[in-house]
């Protein structure tokens, strides 16, 4: 097995997205492929119990491209359609039989799963964005594996991804991922086209958002999928953003997640030169115009500066400005220095009621419970 340091970050990640191509899913076309899927709901569930055994849980997250290439099948289309409608059609076909392959083939390796749709409205909308985020977080810490695709029965050009590669980088920013894997039908990226220029050097391990990554990719995707290793190669820079590296590799090699898992070098690997907290925090703290700020009292200043607890109304005595749910807002201590930034789980209407208030009294203030925390720890960054 070939070793290089930069793939202790595979062997280190506990959260990771995997993102699987059309062509591969599908065989090329010719239907779902159920050896496949088969192989890799049985590597991710193997490294899902292996971890547990271990005392370490790792969590994963499938990004699945294949309900229109399924469709096409299922309808005897022999090309891709370019009407709105008809991909819709196919998508609406195709992804009954996508959701039950991976819940047969994760079911019968000891795995729940959920099937998550999602459009790019999803992501762009704060509120929308925190509660996909909590779904899948809360999917995680039940075991349960998440299967996740753009909506493509709802969705059309103006407002889609692009691409599932774009999808899976933003899951990956979504959960706050330490690593997104590219499962392609290549090997991974090239200096060059091998099959027009011989002198092509494979890229085994490179600095992801290198611009010069992008001149190396290039081409269109295969006729099934709309990806090619261009959106990956920007999929890999998107994700860096959170600070997650991605990997590139073949979807088809022997036992790859579990190879890549114990750090070999399969494919290429694109490194974030951030690391994830330090991105995470470096976001919250470039924010230059927040919303609004909430002032706590010196119990929570201890709590959440000293101890590294979420922020709870209770600890909550005053609420500044006009915010909504996922907005970044500063967190105020009593002499009204900013010692924090987080996301509110609150608009700051409902923040005001919150104020020095027990979770237990949310739902009769309210009418719902969102989340017990005004500003979860895994979202609140301490400045000082």
């Amino acid at each position: 097995m070939i070793q290089k340091p930069g793939f202790d970050i595979l062997r280190n990640a506990r959260r990771i997205v995997i993102k699987v191509g059309s062509s591969l899913v599908t065989n090329e076309g010719r239907g779902l492929d159920e050896s496949a899927i088969g192989e890799w709901c049985r590597q991710m569930a193997d490294l899902v119990h292996a971890s547990r055994d271990e005392g370490g849980a790792r969590e994963i997250i499938m990004v699945s491209s294949g309900a229109i290439a399924e469709g096409m099948k299922r309808l005897g289309w022999a090309k891709r359609p370019r009407e709105i409608n008809e991909l819709q059609a196919a998508a609406a076909v195709g992804q009954m039989g996508l959701a039950q392959m991976y819940e047969t083939k994760l079911r019968e390796n000891g795995l729940g799963s959920a099937q998550v749709l999602l459009t790019h409205a999803d992501l762009a909308d704060r509120e929308r964005y925190l509660n996909a985020r909590s779904t899948l977080l809360t999917l995680l810490k039940l075991g349960v594996l998440p299967v996740i695709n753009e909506n493509d029965t709802v969705v059309n050009d103006e407002i889609k991804f692009g691409d599932n590669d774009t999808l899976g980088a933003l899951v990956a920013n979504l959960i706050e991922a330490d690593l997104l894997v590219i499962l392609t039908d290549q090997k991974g990226l090239y200096t060059a086209d091998p099959r027009k220029d011989p002198s092509a050097q494979f890229v085994h391990e490179a600095r992801a958002g290198d611009p010069e990554l992008e001149v190396m990719a290039g081409g269109a995707g295969s006729a099934i999928g709309r990806g090619g290793m261009l959106t990956k190669i920007l999929a890999a820079k998107r994700a860096a953003g959170s600070g997650a590296s991605t990997v590139i590799a073949w979807g088809r090699e022997p036992d790859a997640l579990l190879r890549l898992a114990r750090g070999e070098l399969i494919g290429t690997m694109l490194a974030a030169q951030t690391p994830k907290q330090q991105a995470r925090k470096q976001w919250m703290a470039d924010h230059l115009s927040l919303r609004g700020a909430v002032t706590i009292d010196s119990g929570a200043v201890s709590k959440v500066r000293d101890d590294g607890k979420s922020l709870l109304p209770i600890g909550m005595t005053a609420v500044e400005g006009d915010f909504s749910r996922g907005d970044v807002i500063a967190i105020r201590g009593p002499d009204g220095t900013e010692l924090a930034r987080g996301l509110a789980n609150y608009a700051s209407a409902e923040a005001r009621l919150l104020c020095r208030r027990a979770s237990s009294e949310f739902e009769t203030l309210l009418g719902y419970v969102a989340e017990p925390e005004m500003v979860h720890r895994d979202n609140l960054i301490v400045l000082r």
